[in-house]
C-alpha cells in the first residue's frame, strides 16, 4: 500500500489534497459530489441538504434548484440569489437563466425586474427588447431593429419583437430590403426568398435586377442606378452585389465600379466597404492591372489591415520606397507597433539612410516580439524583456487562500469539477484590483497550474509578468526529449506555449490533441515510426508521451529543411508540402521569408514560437536575455529558397 503523503497546507497541494483534508471535509466533499449531479438531473430526492449545509459550494445546488423552478418563481427570489453570490459566475448564469426563462413565458415584468442592461446573447437581447415594446418603445425600436439587421436567421425568440415592430411601422420594407441585401451577401438564399415576399409590389423590379445579377454579376452596369423607393435601397444593393462581384472577379469588379461609380447616389459606408473590398482583393490576389487605381483610393484612407497588406506588396516587389511611404500613411498606433518600425529601418537602410535606419530600429528593439527581438540583434543589444517579477509576504498569502473565490476553486477541483472551477477562477481575475489579479497569479503559479496561470496573466493583462506567461511546465519532459531527439528545448516549450497554453488535454476543433497538438493521425504514424504502440485519441493526452511525439514530428521538420528552425516550425504549423511551394517561391532572405508566408495564422505562428523560445531560454538565465540569440547566424544568412529542403 502507498505511503500515506506527508500533509502540508492544503494550498499548496497537489494531487494529495483530498487525502490531507480531514476527514469530515473530504465527507462533504463527497455529500457535494452527489447533490451537485442529483441537482443537473433535478432528483432533487437524493440530495442530503445537512450534509452540504454551510459547505462552500452550496451556492451551486442551490442554483440548480432555482433554476428549475424558473419561471414560477417571482424576481425577488432571483435576485436576492444574484446579490448573494455576486462574486461568483453563479450570478451572472441565474440571471441570464432568469432572462431566458421569463422571456420564454412571456413574463416580461419579471424580466425587467431581474436585467441589468441588455443582456448577451441574441436570444436573451431578444426577449429583452420584447419587454421593453410597452415601457420603453424607442428603446426596443433602436434595440430590435440593430438585431433585425443580420444576413442569417435570428432564433424564433426575436419573432415577437418583428413581428410587433413591424406592425408599428418600424421596420418598413428599406429594413426589410437592406435584410434582404445582406442575406444575399452573406448566401442565405432561403432567408433572401423569405424577406423578399414581404416587399410591396413597388419593389418587383428591384428585385428582377437581384435575380439578373444572381445570374450574371457583368449585369451591374446595366442595372438602374436607382433602387427603391426614393433611391433609399441603392447603397444596400451596389453593396451586396460588389461584395459577391468582387470576390468571383476582382479585375471586372473593378472595371465595372469605375462606370458605376460616379453615378450612384449612396452613403458613404456603403462607397467605402466596397472600395475597401476592391482594394483588399486586388492585393491578396495580386491583381496588377488594379494596382494605380488602388493606390490612388487608399491614398485617402487610413484603414490599418490594407495599408499592413500594401506595405507586404511593396516588401515582396523590393519597392524599398514604397514601404517608407506606405508605412507613413499608417496610423500612428500602428505604425509605432515593432513590425513597422523594423521594416521602415530596414527600407531606410536599403536605401542608404543609416541614421535613420538605426533610430527605427531601436524604437522596435523596445518591443518584446519577433521583430523587436530581430531588431535587437540588428543593433547588437540584448533583448528588451521587460520582466515584471512579483512577490508577496506569507501574511497576505494566507489571506488570499481563505478568499471565496479561491476557496470554491479549491472545493471544485476536489470534486473533479475542472471547468467550473476555471469559470470561477477567471471570474475572479476579471474583477480583481491590479495586486489582487498578481496575488492569484502567483497562488496559480504556487499551487502549478501551468494552464490555469498563462490564462490568468491573459485576463489579468499582466503581459510583463514572464516567469508566470511562460513557466516551467514539464520542464523535465522538454529537457529529455529535447536530448532524445536533438532538437533545441527552448523551441519545444515555444512550440508547447504557442499551440496549447501548456494545457494538456487541450483539443482543437480540427481534433489536435494534448500540449503539442498533435492530430490523432500524426500521432499514430509516429508512434509506428518510434515502435510504440498506438496511444489513440486519449492516450496522446499524457504529457510526456505528447511531448516525445511532438519533438520527433518537428525533428524530422527540422531534417527536412537542413535543422532550420523558421521553415521547421512553419511546416509544424502548416504542413510541409505548403512550406516546401512557399521556399520554392521565397525571397531569400529570412525576415523577408517569414513576411512572404501567405497565411497570416502561420505568419504569426512563426513568430510567435521563435520569440517564447528566446523568452524561455532568458527565464532560464534568470530573466537575462544577455547572450541569448533568438536565431542562428546561419538562420539569419542563409537564401530561403529550395536549396533549404535536404532532398532537394
Amino acid at each position: 500500500m502507498p505511503a500515506r503523503p506527508t500533509c502540508r497546507p492544503w494550498r499548496a497541494l497537489t494531487a494529495a489534497a483530498l487525502l490531507c483534508l480531514p476527514l469530515f471535509a473530504q465527507a462533504d466533499d463527497r455529500a457535494m459530489r452527489d447533490a451537485l449531479a442529483a441537482a443537473r438531473q433535478q432528483e432533487w430526492q437524493r440530495i442530503d441538504d445537512r450534509a452540504i449545509e454551510g459547505h462552500v459550494l452550496a451556492g451551486y445546488v442551490e442554483y440548480h434548484r432555482l433554476r428549475d423552478r424558473l419561471p414560477r418563481v417571482e424576481p425577488d427570489r432571483v435576485l436576492d440569489f444574484v446579490e448573494r453570490h455576486a462574486d461568483s459566475p453563479l450570478a451572472d448564469w441565474m440571471r441570464g437563466q432568469a432572462i431566458a426563462k421569463y422571456g420564454h413565458a412571456g413574463r416580461y415584468r419579471h424580466l425587467l425586474a431581474v436585467a441589468d442592461g441588455e443582456p448577451a446573447g441574441t436570444t436573451r437581447q431578444c426577449y429583452y427588447y420584447t419587454a421593453l415594446l410597452d415601457r420603453d418603445p424607442a428603446a426596443a425600436a433602436e434595440g430590435g431593429r440593430a438585431l433585425w439587421h443580420a444576413g442569417r436567421s435570428q432564433p424564433d425568440a426575436c419573432d415577437t419583437l418583428f413581428d410587433t415592430l413591424r406592425a408599428r411601422g418600424e421596420i418598413g420594407e428599406l429594413e426589410i430590403w437592406e435584410r434582404q441585401m445582406l442575406a444575399w451577401q452573406d448566401g442565405e438564399s432561403g432567408l433572401a426568398r423569405y424577406l423578399g415576399r414581404l416587399l410591396g409590389d413597388r419593389w418587383q423590379a428591384d428585385l428582377d435586377a437581384v435575380d439578373r445579377l444572381q445570374k450574371d454579376y457583368a449585369a451591374i452596369t446595366r442595372v438602374p442606378s436607382c433602387i427603391g423607393p426614393d433611391c433609399r435601397g441603392s447603397g444596400a444593393f451596389f453593396a451586396a452585389a460588389m461584395h459577391g462581384f468582387v470576390r468571383a472577379d476582382t479585375e471586372a469588379a473593378l472595371e465595372a465600379w469605375r462606370k458605376i461609380a460616379p453615378h450612384l447616389t449612396i452613403a458613404d459606408r456603403h462607397r467605402q466597404a466596397i472600395e475597401h473590398d476592391l482594394i483588399f482583393y486586388s492585393l491578396v490576389r495580386e491583381v496588377r492591372q488594379n494596382r494605380a487605381w488602388g493606390d490612388q483610393a487608399l491614398a485617402g484612407r487610413s484603414d490599418p489591415d490594407l495599408l499592413e497588406l500594401r506595405v507586404r506588396t511593396a516588401l515582396a516587389d523590393r519597392d524599398w520606397q514604397g514601404v517608407i511611404d506606405w508605412v507613413h500613411r499608417m496610423p500612428d498606433e500602428t505604425r509605432r507597433d515593432e513590425r513597422w518600425q523594423y521594416w521602415l529601418g530596414r527600407a531606410l537602410e536599403k536605401l542608404g539612410d543609416e541614421a535613420t535606419a538605426q533610430r527605427a530600429y531601436a524604437a522596435a528593439a523596445q518591443g518584446r516580439s519577433f521583430f523587436g527581438f530581430a531588431a535587437a540583434d540588428r543593433l547588437g543589444r540584448p533583448y528588451a524583456l521587460n520582466l515584471e517579477r512579483n512577490g508577496f509576504d506569507e501574511a497576505y498569502r494566507e489571506r488570499v487562500a481563505r478568499w471565496p473565490a479561491v476557496q470554491r476553486t479549491e472545493a471544485l477541483l476536489r470534486i473533479d469539477e475542472p471547468g467550473l472551477a476555471a469559470s470561477e477562477w477567471y471570474a475572479a481575475v476579471g474583477r480583481a484590483s491590479p495586486r489582487e489579479a498578481r496575488a492569484l497569479g502567483d497562488y496559480a503559479q504556487r499551487r502549478g497550474w501551468h494552464a490555469k496561470l498563462v490564462q490568468t496573466t491573459i485576463v489579468g493583462e499582466m503581459w510583463d509578468t514572464l516567469e508566470w506567461r511562460f513557466p516551467e511546465a514539464y520542464r523535465d519532459h522538454f529537457l529529455h526529449w529535447g536530448r532524445m531527439t536533438g532538437v533545441d528545448p527552448y523551441l519545444l516549450m515555444g512550440i508547447a506555449r504557442r499551440e496549447s497554453a501548456y494545457n494538456p488535454e487541450a483539443v482543437s476543433p480540427a481534433g489536435a490533441r494534448g500540449l503539442m497538438q498533435l492530430m490523432p493521425g500524426t500521432a499514430t504514424q509516429l508512434s509506428r515510426q518510434l515502435g510504440i504502440g498506438d496511444p489513440g485519441a486519449y492516450g496522446v493526452l499524457d504529457p510526456e508521451l505528447n511531448i516525445r511525439l511532438g519533438s520527433t514530428y518537428i525533428r524530422d521538420m527540422l531534417d527536412r529543411y537542413r535543422g532550420n528552425r523558421l521553415a521547421a516550425t512553419a511546416a509544424y504549423n502548416a504542413g510541409p508540402g505548403r512550406v516546401d511551394r512557399w521556399l520554392a517561391e521565397a525571397p531569400e532572405e529570412f525576415d523577408l521569408f517569414v513576411e512572404s508566408i501567405p497565411f497570416r495564422e502561420t505568419r504569426n505562428y512563426v513568430q510567435a514560437v521563435l520569440s517564447y523560445r528566446a523568452i524561455f531560454e532568458s527565464l532560464a538565465n534568470g530573466g537575462d536575455s544577455q547572450g541569448v540569440a533568438m536565431l542562428t547566424d546561419a538562420e539569419k544568412t542563409v537564401r530561403y529558397d529550395r536549396s533549404l529542403l535536404a532532398r532537394n
